[in-house]
C-alpha cells in the first residue's frame, strides 16, 4: 500500500510540472486551454517539488513526511484552483494524497500510539546502568533444570539483564475461525522496574493496524486502531493486568533466561524436566508450568488465569495460555528459541491465535529509540 501511494503522489508531483511548462513556452500543452502567468507557473513547479519531496520523505523521513505532503496538497489546489476547468480532477488525487497525510499523522504525530510506545521506551532506557556478570553461584538455588537453561541460553558470564529489546514478525488472530492477520512488532521489557511495552504494526483486509500493549507500575492496557484512526480496542482493568503480569513472566522465561535468578520468583520441582514457578510484580502473582527437553531447552510455558479478548474488544476471559517454543539459535551470544506460539486453551477446543519468529533481540539497551522508527 505505501509503494502504491508513493506512486500516486510521484505521479500527481510530476503532473504538474505541465503547468510549469505551459506558464514559459517550454512544451505544448494543448489540454491546458486558459493562460498561465510566469508567477503562478512557479506555483505548479513548486507543487511537483514538494510532491516528490513528500514521496522521498515517504521512506527517507517516516517520522514527518506528512508534514511535507501537507504542504504539497495545498500548493497543488492553489495551482488547480487557478485552472480550474482544466484541472479540477487533479483535486481528487489531492483527496487521496489528505486521506494519506492524516493516516500519516495519526500513525507517527506526537498523539500517536507509536510517540506513546516511544516515550514510554525512553523513560525506561534512562534507567540503563552498568550490570554485574552472571555467576554460576548466582543460580546455586535454582532447580537443576532451570540452571541447565540458563547455562544453555549462554548467559552465564555475560552481564545480568536489566532490559531487552526485540524485533518480531508472525501472523496472528481474534479467535479459532477468525482470519489471520500479518504482523510486525517491536517490544522493550525492563527487570529492574519490572514493565512491558509492546507495538505491532498488522494487516487486517489490507488496511493497516496499529496496536500498543502497556504493563508500567501496576497497571496494563491495551489499544488498537484501525488507519490510526478508529479505536478497535481500548482494554484494561484487574483482568488486563494479571494478564501481562502472566505475559512479563512468560517474556522474562523465554528471552532472559538469565533475570530468572530473580527473587520474585519461586520454584517448586515436578519432575526432571518440569518445574512449578510462581512470579509476584507488585501486587499480582502468578503461577506457570515450564517444561524442557532432553537439551536442556525450555518447550512450553503454560498459566492459567490469562484473559482472552472477549469478541467485542472490552472485557477478557480468563483461561488457560500456553507458548510452545521451538527452532533454538543463537542471537549473538545468547541461544533462544527463535519461533513460538499463543495457544488458547479454550472450553471448545484448544487453538493457536498467534504465530512469530524473532528477528533480533539485544540486551541491556541504552540508546533512545529513534522518534517514530518503524517496527521491523
Amino acid at each position: 500500500m505505501r509503494i502504491a501511494f508513493a506512486l500516486l503522489l510521484l505521479f500527481h508531483g510530476l503532473i504538474h510540472l505541465s503547468g510549469t511548462a505551459k506558464a514559459f513556452g517550454l512544451a505544448d500543452m494543448p489540454q491546458l486551454t486558459q493562460q498561465i502567468s510566469k508567477p503562478m507557473g512557479i506555483v505548479w513547479l513548486f507543487a511537483a517539488l514538494f510532491h516528490v519531496a513528500a514521496t522521498i520523505a515517504l521512506f527517507a523521513w517516516p517520522t514527518r513526511w506528512w508534514l511535507i505532503g501537507a504542504a504539497a496538497i495545498v500548493v497543488s489546489q492553489v495551482a488547480i484552483l487557478s485552472s480550474w476547468t482544466d484541472a479540477r480532477f487533479g483535486t481528487i488525487a489531492n483527496v487521496i494524497a489528505l486521506v494519506g497525510v492524516v493516516v500519516g499523522f495519526a500513525s507517527v504525530g506526537p498523539w500517536s500510539l507509536r510517540a506513546q510506545f516511544e516515550r514510554g521506551v525512553n523513560d525506561g532506557l534512562r534507567r540503563t546502568a552498568s550490570m554485574p556478570l552472571l555467576r554460576e553461584a548466582d543460580m546455586a538455588a535454582l532447580p537443576p533444570v532451570v540452571q541447565r537453561y540458563i547455562r544453555v541460553s549462554g548467559a552465564v558470564g555475560q552481564p545480568r539483564v536489566q532490559n531487552f529489546r526485540a524485533h518480531f514478525h508472525g501472523r496472528i488472530r481474534s479467535g479459532p475461525a477468525a482470519r489471520w492477520m500479518m504482523f510486525t512488532g517491536e517490544q522493550y521489557n525492563f527487570f529492574d522496574a519490572p514493565s512491558r511495552l509492546f507495538y505491532m504494526d498488522a494487516t487486517m483486509f489490507g488496511l493497516p493496524v496499529k496496536v500498543l500493549h502497556r504493563f508500567v507500575g501496576p497497571s496494563a492496557t491495551m489499544r488498537v486502531k484501525l488507519l490510526a484512526l478508529f479505536p478497535l480496542v481500548n482494554a484494561s482493568g484487574p483482568i488486563m493486568d494479571k494478564a501481562e503480569t502472566v505475559t512479563l513472566f512468560n517474556d522474562l522465561c523465554v528471552f532472559a533466561p538469565g533475570a530468572l535468578i530473580s527473587p520474585n520468583i519461586t520454584w517448586r520441582e515436578i519432575d526432571a524436566q518440569t518445574v512449578n514457578a510462581t512470579f509476584t510484580n507488585l501486587a499480582h502473582t502468578v503461577s506457570a508450568v515450564l517444561s524442557f527437553n532432553a537439551a536442556g531447552e525450555l518447550i512450553d510455558f503454560v498459566a492459567d488465569g490469562r484473559g482472552a479478548l472477549s469478541a467485542d474488544g472490552k472485557s477478557f476471559v480468563e483461561m488457560r495460555w500456553s507458548t510452545p517454543l521451538r527452532d533454538y539459535r543463537a542471537f549473538g551470544v545468547h541461544r533462544m528459541a527463535s519461533h513460538g506460539d499463543g495457544v488458547w486453551h479454550a472450553p471448545a477446543g484448544d487453538y493457536s491465535y498467534l504465530e512469530f519468529d524473532i528477528d533480533d533481540i539485544e540486551f541491556n539497551v541504552s540508546a533512545p529509540v529513534p522518534a517514530a522508527s518503524p517496527a521491523k
